[in-house]
């Protein structure tokens, strides 16, 4: 029987990624990939900054004069929403210059490939994430079976490293490294222009700890632990005046949606960021003390 990974957005703590034996056929599990990768209307965020993606995962569009940068391409299969979304708002497909990612999972990554052979885009990532993009997922870290998170691979154009800049058209966005979700999961941040003031727009990353992922002990991560006590550290000090990740339910994407153009922009949520990552902080270490709980049993039981 073959166990079918299910992508299911709940709180902070949660994990992204959740094993749930539910069926046994290939059309199963294409119905709820169908599922995620439902429309949605495409839609103005803030400034020069859209919202193209799906129900299941998040797409951002910086347009500028010279040419777009697109920040995740969701599945494969998303390509063609995130094309049709584009038209929707005026947008050229080929005007895509750059593709960025929040990290390099099937569901935010999976599009790369063939997003870059409709435009001729280049492909600008970490190093540690380029290495999982150039083989379609499959030496990630989680516990899933490859079959399951596999991916078209693609070739990187340009390695990102910390605090290095991607500019196109007078749009500038910062690379922040937050490792710990994949080991080179990165947060993006950005100036943009509100009428007469000037907001921080963050795309954040992940700091989900996968289902059945040590964080001690963890041979494939050995500084897995490490890394997201910095990553945590690291978003505590960013700026952020509007919160944006590749989840909707991250940031409410829903229900600030429904409130888009009634007075005050929503998705202005400083608030709501600082909470999420405290909530997230949280869980992380809750589960980092259940497992040296659980190592101190064991060697009290000289196992």
């Amino acid at each position: 029987m073959k166990t079918l990974v299910l992508l299911i957005w709940l709180t902070p703590g949660a994990a992204d990624l959740l094993a749930a034996p539910i069926a046994d056929s290939d059309e199963a599990i294409r119905q709820t990939w169908d599922g995620w990768n439902a429309p949605v209307k495409p839609f103005q965020i803030i400034g020069n900054v859209y919202y193209v993606g799906v129900a299941g995962v998040s797409s951002f569009l910086i347009a500028t004069p010279k040419g777009h940068i697109l920040i995740d391409t969701g599945f494969e299969m998303t390509v063609p929403r995130i094309t049709n979304n584009l038209a929707r708002l005026g947008f050229r497909l080929q005007d895509i210059k750059i593709l960025l990612s929040s990290h390099a999972h099937l569901d935010h990554t999976g599009g790369h490939a063939l997003m870059k052979a409709l435009t001729g885009a280049k492909i600008y990532i970490s190093e540690a994430d380029a290495i999982l993009l150039a083989n379609g997922g499959t030496a990630d870290f989680s516990t899933y079976s490859t079959n399951m998170i596999a991916y078209t691979p693609a070739k990187a154009d340009r390695l990102l490293h910390d605090s290095d800049e991607v500019e196109v058209g007078g749009s500038r966005l910062v690379c922040h490294l937050t490792p710990g979700h994949t080991k080179g999961c990165t947060t993006w941040t950005m100036a943009v222009k509100d009428g007469g003031q000037t907001r921080t727009v963050l795309f954040f990353g992940s700091t989900t700890v996968l289902d059945g992922v040590p964080l001690l002990n963890n041979p494939k991560y050995p500084t897995i632990a490490q890394d997201y006590a910095s990553t945590f550290k690291k978003l505590k000090g960013l700026p952020c005046d509007v919160f944006l990740a590749p989840h909707g339910s991250f940031f409410g994407l829903s229900e600030k949606t429904r409130r888009l153009g009634n007075g005050s922009n929503p998705f202005i949520d400083p608030k709501g960021y600082r909470e999420f990552i405290r909530q997230s902080e949280q869980a992380f270490e809750e589960r980092l003390q259940l497992e040296r709980t659980r190592e101190r049993e064991r060697g009290a039981l000289g196992q």
